[in-house]
């Protein structure tokens, strides 16, 4: 391909993504308004997005907006990314990037400005003519999605291209409803993380793909399908969100609970953080889901963390996988905590029920938007499923167990 080429020939055409991309990272031909990229993970949406703006920002003076689910997002994912702007930039063309004025500023006069989903009044009043959103289905605020699209009216052809992995917000409902309309203002691509498998690295093939094949939640996270509340599934999207809050009350107890799990290995399962608090009004607050990929080590002192963060009264721990030495690795960061140890002699299902029927009858609340694993966990979990074990959403329960369907007094001793 490149014997008959020019040294800058050759430069040029392994910038130029016509010739490296799939047909489906290429933009619509059609006239569209929004282009929705709603595919798994590793399908290649930030780098079909970064190449996007760059193949926009060779208009001069073009104006668009970076939308990333958080600041360090937008900085991390969008522009200094693998993937991201900065990456797929040839030298000839290559912005400069001002973290400090959230600027990109291309030599020919185009600028992007660097906005975050978690500020949607900062999208009130700026015009764009071109704007790209990253996991749309992550911001936590569809103000945000609002504020940008009547901010996108500059130019002959304003449009928006968001990338996310599906997840069933009102926002991603809405778009893909309104694409039906015949007017094709509303373009989708959906793709699957297997149409990018020669790109991906083995550890993404083994960590990620390995955990979610074969599973309900695969179907979201690797096929790219847009999931609705599930038939059997104990919880739904719908009612934890409408009864999200953004700050909890005063509190008259706050429970620290630990899923522990026994070894931080590629193939082990996550261990379950998850912070609750009993509010004067009876109800139950759900604060923050600590968990992941943590050695014993790692999950005790993040757990002694967030009940000392807390002013926790109680930390609760499930035993089932590790009996008494949950209780010494605990007390090694803090032998004078409040412990209660939990045993499971019932399935999943069964002890989730109960804390499934409070959500319900809308007595459970999640503070603010950070719950998304946690989340999938609930409203896609199937028992027998074989996606491993559940830990944020059995901490969850064991919290809201105790919270508000009865404990025993804790169990307070030194070693």
């Amino acid at each position: 391909m490149f014997r008959s080429m020019s040294q800058k020939q050759i430069n040029e055409a392994l910038y130029d993504w016509a010739l490296w991309a799939r047909s489906d990272q290429i933009a619509p031909t059609c006239s569209w308004h929004v282009w929705l990229i709603m595919t798994g993970r590793g399908w290649g949406k930030t780098r079909t997005g970064a190449e996007w703006i760059k193949i926009q920002a060779a208009k001069p003076g073009t104006r668009i907006a970076l939308v990333g689910r958080t600041p360090a997002d937008a900085r991390d994912v969008m522009i200094e990314g693998e993937s991201g702007i900065l990456s797929v930039s040839p030298d000839w063309f290559m912005p400069v990037y001002e973290p400090s004025k959230r600027r990109l500023s291309w030599p020919n006069g185009s600028m992007a400005t660097v906005y975050s989903s978690e500020s949607p009044k900062s999208l009130r009043g700026p015009q764009h003519e071109k704007a790209w959103g990253d996991e749309l289905a992550a911001w936590k605020n569809s103000e945000s999605y609002d504020n940008l699209m009547l901010g996108l009216r500059l130019g002959n052809n304003p449009q928006a291209v968001f990338t996310t992995t599906p997840k069933p917000i009102n926002t991603v409902k809405e778009i893909v409803k309104s694409s039906k309309d015949r007017d094709g203002g509303i373009q989708i691509t959906v793709g699957k993380t297997y149409d990018n498998i020669v790109n991906l690295a083995p550890v993404f093939l083994k960590t990620v793909i390995k955990k979610y094949e074969g599973t309900t939640l695969g179907r979201q996270e690797l096929d790219g399908v847009l999931l609705e509340d599930l038939p059997g599934a104990l919880w739904k999207r719908s009612v934890i969100e409408d009864n999200r809050v953004s700050v909890a009350p005063q509190s008259s107890r706050i429970v620290v609970a630990i899923d522990p799990n026994v070894t931080a290995s590629d193939d082990a399962d996550e261990a379950g953080i998850v912070v609750a608090s009993l509010g004067d009004n009876g109800q139950a607050y759900v604060l923050r889901d600590g968990s992941g990929k943590f050695s014993p080590n790692e999950w005790a002192k993040r757990g002694v963390a967030f009940y000392a963060e807390y002013k926790a009264d109680r930390i609760i721990a499930e035993v089932n996988n590790g009996g008494d030495l949950v209780e010494i690795t605990i007390r090694t960061f803090d032998e004078n905590v409040s412990y209660k140890s939990v045993h499971a002699s019932r399935g999943k299902r069964a002890r989730a029920e109960p804390v499934a029927a409070l959500y319900e009858q809308g007595k459970v609340h999640h503070v603010g938007g950070d719950f998304e694993d946690l989340e999938d966990e609930m409203c896609t979990y199937m028992e027998g499923e074989s996606i491993g074990s559940p830990n944020r959403m059995d901490a969850l329960v064991w919290a809201l167990t105790e919270l508000m369907l009865g404990g025993s007094e804790p169990r307070i001793r030194s070693l």
